[in-house]
């Protein structure tokens, strides 16, 4: 396991760890906005670029680095430029809602510091499509000012998931509401169906049901947006191998752009943190490393399954450059973390980033998209 920064670390020990997760989280973010603002996106933008020989092709597109965040980190695009200086080759923001909701009672998010993990049970808490499609038109115009500069910009993703409110019968509307407002300002789209934090929301994954929801959402999209924008679905680790096969299947079926894999976990195999711990944490979504083995598991089947155009984005238990570039190995076009950000610190992508670039371009050849 990699070791933070000296200063992340002290601070993580004497402050973040002792405060609610969620509060620290905000914390973060309000100070990653603040210093924004200030003048200091600039400066660290400097020190974090990701190295030119990163730029990856995926999805029909350019990206500056193959390593990106995962969703959840920015649900409702208030930070993606501040994120962006980190040097973050793509945002991936959300899980959107059609409806504006305020997500499971409070706690609802928890560390397992034996683990360097964290299990949530957050609910889909976000601000609705509609507040999240006035911040995103904003953020695009001051990116393609970077971009015009020569300045490192990020990609956007933007997940989108079903109003907890909303009956089963009734996602399809639903989705289609959210990708109508956001699928315009989206790099690629991203339909999750996986989280365990949504009443029901895993029944979409039957393939009978993920099948007019997945052909729906495509179609409003590119719609909405007057072009084609990249679909992706996003899937859970705990689906049996059989349905993960079926899943990819009917991405190739349906010439869907790709997927992700994986979201967090319901197991809790593997973990040593106390038993009381894990009770006092409760329900939710698993993430860290201890989901590694799953996720690279999903990576090398689908990537055997699907065809070679279709891109897999791998997400879970990423902790270092050897394990991104592992990953690429095994036929990932893309990458994502999240828990190494909390636990290591803002210059954990930068890490990650000069990792994979000090690499011989040979370490990094299961990729076919690179360059």
């Amino acid at each position: 396991m990699p070791r933070p920064a000296p200063l992340y670390s002290t601070a993580f020990r004497t402050v973040f760890s002792r405060m609610d997760p969620e509060r620290a989280h905000s914390l973060v973010v309000a100070g990653l906005r603040i210093a924004h603002r200030g003048g200091v996106g600039r400066l660290l933008e400097a020190l974090t670029r990701p190295d030119p020989s990163l730029s990856t092709h995926a999805l029909g597109q350019q990206w500056p680095s193959p390593f990106g965040l995962a969703a959840g980190f920015d649900k409702g695009a208030v930070a993606v430029l501040p994120l962006g200086s980190l040097g973050f080759g793509h945002i991936e923001i959300g899980t959107v809602t059609a409806r504006a909701q305020p997500g499971n009672e409070r706690p609802r998010l928890f560390r397992l510091l034996a683990d360097r993990a964290l299990i949530n049970r957050m609910g889909f808490n976000n601000d609705g499509a509609a507040a999240v499609r006035t911040r995103l038109e904003r953020t695009r115009r001051l990116l393609t000012a970077l971009r015009t500069a020569g300045r490192h910009a990020p990609m956007i993703g933007v997940n989108i998931g079903k109003t907890k409110i909303v009956p089963l019968d009734g996602a399809v509307e639903d989705y289609l509401l959210s990708a109508r407002e956001l699928a315009p300002l989206a790099d690629y789209l991203v339909v999750n169906v996986s989280s365990p934090n949504t009443p029901g929301l895993r029944q979409l994954q039957q393939i009978d049901t993920l099948a007019p929801l997945l052909r729906a959402v495509g179609e409003e999209a590119d719609a909405a947006a007057g072009a084609h924008v990249p679909l992706l679905v996003k899937i859970s680790p705990d689906l049996a191998d059989d349905d993960v096969d079926a899943v990819a299947d009917l991405v190739a079926q349906l010439r869907l752009d790709g997927i992700i894999a994986t979201n967090t976990t319901i197991s809790r195999e593997g973990l040593t943190s106390s038993a009381e711990t894990l009770s006092a944490a409760g329900m939710g979504g698993l993430s860290g490393p201890v989901l590694a083995e799953r996720s690279t598991e999903i990576l090398v089947r689908l990537r055997r399954r699907l065809p070679t155009e279709t891109t897999i984005v791998s997400v879970g238990g990423v902790t270092t450059a050897e394990d991104v570039a592992e990953r690429l190995r095994l036929g990932a076009d893309l990458v994502q973390g999240y828990s190494g950000f909390v636990y290591q610190g803002p210059f954990w992508v930068r890490r990650i980033n000069r990792g994979l670039a000090r690499m011989a371009d040979t370490s990094l050849s299961g990729s076919s998209r690179r360059g």
